[in-house]
């Protein structure tokens, strides 16, 4: 039998054929994990999708359909596999993604984040601080979930004082997005510090009632500041990010809003103590102070003191050097007359000034006698 031989070309042509034919292939969904993302432009990317024993190239020529994807992510592709004779390559070209398991819901989801996104719903720069001092809280979930008794709890045990109003809403189901958009509406014209609109844990399904768009736009426009606590600390939606404060859960976020009473005693209790060892240490420094400075005050004094008694001590001695008595103690007299003209009484001191017959006094430092000059 002769060999039959063909060109690559035929060969490629053939297989292209049999993809052709093959209606089955077309619009087939793929599930897999994205892998080898590149966009080389801006309406075209090029990834691998692949599970745990294959993978196959594909390519999308729509960026509304990739844009929202990443390298991990595990996903559902919708479109038809396509050889290329001349390159002799097979793809499969996408024209739908879809995340496994979520599907159309949570490509919603990042579609209308984007979008509020863009308009700048999530702008940290325009959002509301909580008040530090918060005495009414208006809480918005249901009735008669676990929620409520939870948040209740939570303010008995951290500050009693406050209080907590609920605004029943349902958070699940068919006119739950209007009844929290009027509780919402509510608390804007209610005499409360801030609004925590709060729900349990759920499936991304259970908790899609928060990625609502009036739901977003209503927390927005809101003047009181306002928490979001949904579900758990993993669970995101779009009002945790329009949201003043995203608590991970109803619980953390009665913790985020009322203050802990006992805490601030203790605070208090420590600004107190650390007041009075202020008062006692400058006191002490001040004590410190005084004492040096009098004992300062002291020790000049009494050198001052030592000096003057010094400086009185010479002068005493010349004073007492120069002492009349001590001079007659001596052995000196003192020779006085009565001056009958003058009508005095004038010192001795000469013989010239006496004459015979003249009466003096002979004064001693014990006494003075009288006498006559012969």
């Amino acid at each position: 039998m002769e060999e039959i031989i063909i060109s690559v070309s035929q060969l490629n042509t053939y297989i292209t054929r049999i993809f052709q034919a093959e209606e089955l292939l077309y619009n087939i969904s793929v599930k897999g994990e994205i892998s080898g993302l590149k966009t080389p432009s801006k309406d075209m990317a090029f990834f691998d999708l692949k599970d745990e024993n294959s993978l196959i190239h594909c390519v999308c020529f729509d960026e509304n359909v990739f844009k929202f994807f990443k390298n991990g992510d595990s996903v559902v592709a919708r479109g038809t596999p396509k050889f290329y004779s001349k390159g002799g390559r097979l793809d499969f070209n996408v024209n739908k993604i879809t995340m496994f398991g979520q599907g159309e819901l949570y490509l919603k989801f990042l579609q209308l984040k984007e979008q509020l996104n863009k308009e700048g719903l999530f702008d940290n720069k325009i959002k509301k601080n909580l008040p530090e001092n918060v005495k009414r809280i208006g809480v918005i979930t249901s009735e008669t979930g676990a929620v409520v008794e939870d948040i209740i709890n939570i303010s008995k045990r951290r500050n009693p004082s406050v209080d907590i109003i609920i605004y029943p809403a349902k958070v699940q189901g068919i006119g739950a997005e209007l009844e929290i958009v009027r509780g919402i509406e509510f608390f804007s014209d209610y005499n409360i510090d801030v609004i925590i609109i709060a729900r349990g844990g759920g499936s991304f399904e259970d908790l899609n009632v928060f990625n609502s768009e009036i739901i977003a736009r209503s927390a927005f426009k809101c003047p009181k500041p306002l928490v979001s606590a949904i579900g758990h600390e993993t669970d995101f939606t779009i009002l945790d990010f329009v949201a003043d404060v995203r608590a991970p859960t109803p619980s953390a976020g009665a913790e985020l809003v009322i203050s802990d009473i006992k805490e601030k005693k203790s605070i208090f209790k420590h600004q107190c103590s650390r007041l009075n060892d202020l008062i006692n240490s400058h006191f002490a420094k001040a004590k410190n102070q005084f004492q040096y400075k009098q004992n300062f005050f002291l020790n000049n004094m009494k050198n001052l003191t030592n000096e003057y008694k010094y400086y009185l001590s010479l002068k005493k001695a010349m004073l007492e050097k120069l002492n009349p008595n001590n001079i007659l103690k001596s052995g000196y007299a003192k020779v006085s007359k009565y001056d009958i003209i003058n009508n005095k009484e004038c010192t001795i001191t000469s013989v010239n000034q006496l004459v015979v017959g003249d009466i003096v006094d002979i004064n001693f430092y014990d006494g003075k006698v009288k006498g006559e000059i012969k």
